[in-house]
């Protein structure tokens, strides 16, 4: 009886005609290009600038904390950089006016400053509202990427200020 048994599990594993196969067209035969994932990284400044850092594209987006804002109060004034504009690292690119105080923004990287938004000159409370998203400063085009890792972590900036 066993050697009946194993006779029928063999037939079963052994390879047949017969048997279904996936084509090549199956997309599960079918090989797909490797995905590339994309990596972005949030770093802070003593100064109270935020750069999220897009590793695929090289682009910085430069806003001021959420901290900051709050410190500031009602934002009234920013002044941004000009697009085109090359910054080293700690460079002045702008300034925010607040119903309590001016203070100058820095740049967190070098790089050449892609983008401005535009929104600010318009709606500068939207620092206020969503200072680290809607509200970003400028995009700027590292050109030393590895000035990323010179910056502060989220914990590290909050012990910055807490202490």
């Amino acid at each position: 009886m066993q050697t009946g048994l194993r006779a029928l599990v063999r037939s079963r594993l052994a390879p047949s005609p017969y048997r279904w196969r996936a084509a090549a067209s199956s997309p599960i035969m079918r090989a797909r290009p490797m995905e590339s994932r994309t990596l972005h990284t949030k770093k802070y400044t003593v100064e109270h600038e935020v750069v999220n850092f897009d590793d695929s594209t090289g682009v910085g987006i430069v806003s001021i904390t959420d901290h900051a804002q709050s410190v500031l109060g009602d934002v009234v004034f920013v002044e941004l950089p000009t697009v085109g504009t090359e910054v080293a690292q700690g460079d002045q690119i702008g300034a925010v006016e607040s119903v309590k105080a001016a203070s100058d923004i820095y740049a967190p990287v070098s790089g050449t400053v892609e983008e401005i938004n535009e929104l600010l000159s318009s709606e500068p409370g939207l620092l206020n509202k969503s200072a680290e998203e809607r509200g970003w400063l400028c995009k700027i085009k590292l050109s030393d990427p590895s000035e990323m890792d010179k910056l502060m972590t989220l914990e590290e900036y909050k012990k910055s200020y807490e202490d």
